[in-house]
C-alpha cells in the first residue's frame, strides 16, 4: 500500500471536522472478543484459541466494512484494532479500503487499565507506543484511540487519568497522528453526574494547556446533564467530541445524544447489536444499514 500522502491526511481532517456523520468503533480487543463474538451469534464452542478466535472477529468486521451501507457518507470515521489494522478486507489492507470509501481510520492503542484506585482506572502503560505509531501511520492511520475508567467522584482520581491521557496525546500528536483522548465515566455509577462536572471542568484546564495549532479529540460518555459538554465542543484545541455508548440499548444511546449538541456517536456495541451470523447478506446489510441510520440521524439532527 502506498503511504497515505499530506495531501489524503487533509482530507481526512477534512471528513472528520465537516463531514455529516459519526464514528464506527470496531475495536473490540483480547478480553471483550468473547462477548462481542456471542452477540453476534457465535459461541465459544466456534473457537479453540486465540487465533482462531481473531479471524471470527476480523470476519464479522470485513462482513460489517465491506457492506454498501459502511461509507463516508453516514460513517465518517472507524476506529480499529491492531490485528484488524494489520489484517485485510476485501482483499485490501483495512485502512485502504476504508478511505476509499470515505471512512477515516483510526486505531485503538491502550493496553487495557489498571486496578481502580481512587475511584478511576487509569491505563497500563503503553509499551512500544513509538514504533505502533510509525507503523500506524505508514500504513494510513489518521488517528488514535485510548480508554480510561472513572468509577466515583474522586477528584484527584480523575485529574490522574486527564494528566495521563494528555501526555500519551501529546506524544501522539509528535508523531503526527490525532489523538482520541477516551476518560469514560460508568453509566452505572452513583456519581454519574458529578464525575461529568469534574472531568468537564479537568478537561477545560489540560485542553487549555495544549499548544496553539494542536488538536485533540475527546470521546467521552454521553453527559447526564444535557448539553454539559457544549464548552469543550467549542474549545479551540477539541477537533471533535464524540460519544460512546457505554451499555446504553441503541435506542437509549441515540436519545440522549440527539440531546447534545455538537456530539456524535462513536458507538460498538449500538451499532452491532443486532448484526447475527446466520444472516443472510441482504438481512445483514438491511440491518447494519437501519442501524447507520439510527445512529446519524442522532449525531447529526439535534433536538
Amino acid at each position: 500500500m502506498t503511504v497515505t500522502t499530506d495531501a489524503d491526511r487533509f482530507r481526512m481532517l477534512a471528513q472528520i471536522e465537516q463531514g455529516d456523520g459519526f464514528i464506527a468503533a470496531l475495536d473490540q480487543s483480547g478480553g471483550s472478543t468473547p462477548g462481542a463474538l456471542k452477540g453476534y451469534g457465535i459461541g465459544e464452542d466456534r473457537f479453540s484459541n486465540d487465533e482462531e478466535m481473531f479471524a471470527l472477529i476480523h470476519a464479522m468486521r470485513e462482513r460489517v466494512m465491506t457492506s454498501p451501507c459502511f461509507t463516508g457518507e453516514k460513517v465518517i470515521g472507524a476506529i480499529l484494532f491492531e490485528r484488524t489494522m494489520d489484517g485485510l478486507a476485501g482483499g485490501k489492507p483495512v485502512p485502504e479500503l476504508l478511505w476509499e470509501r470515505g471512512v477515516v481510520p483510526f486505531l485503538k492503542v491502550d493496553q487495557g487499565l489498571q486496578e481502580e484506585a481512587d475511584g478511576v482506572k487509569l491505563m497500563k502503560p503503553i509499551g512500544g507506543l513509538g514504533e505502533l505509531l510509525d507503523r500506524a501511520k505508514a500504513k494510513g492511520i489518521f488517528g488514535t484511540k485510548m480508554r480510561s475508567v472513572i468509577e466515583r467522584a474522586n477528584p484527584a482520581g480523575i485529574a490522574a487519568i486527564v494528566e495521563q491521557q494528555f501526555a500519551v496525546a501529546a506524544e501522539i500528536n509528535r508523531h503526527g497522528l490525532m489523538p482520541i483522548i477516551e476518560p469514560e465515566v460508568s453509566i452505572k455509577s452513583p456519581e454519574r453526574g458529578e464525575c461529568d462536572r469534574i472531568l468537564c471542568d479537568a478537561l477545560l484546564k489540560a485542553l487549555d494547556a495544549v499548544p496553539q495549532g494542536e488538536r485533540v479529540m475527546l470521546k467521552l460518555t454521553i453527559p447526564a446533564e444535557a448539553g454539559l459538554f457544549d464548552r469543550l465542543v467549542a474549545h479551540r484545541a477539541v477537533l471533535k467530541v464524540v460519544a460512546l455508548s457505554g451499555g446504553f440499548s441503541r435506542d437509549e444511546a441515540c436519545a440522549e445524544l440527539a440531546k447534545n449538541q455538537g456530539m456524535i456517536a462513536s458507538f460498538s456495541r449500538a451499532l452491532l447489536s443486532d448484526l447475527k451470523d446466520q444472516m443472510s447478506d441482504d438481512e445483514f446489510d438491511a440491518s447494519l444499514g437501519s442501524a447507520i441510520g439510527d445512529i446519524h440521524k442522532a449525531s447529526t439532527v439535534k433536538d
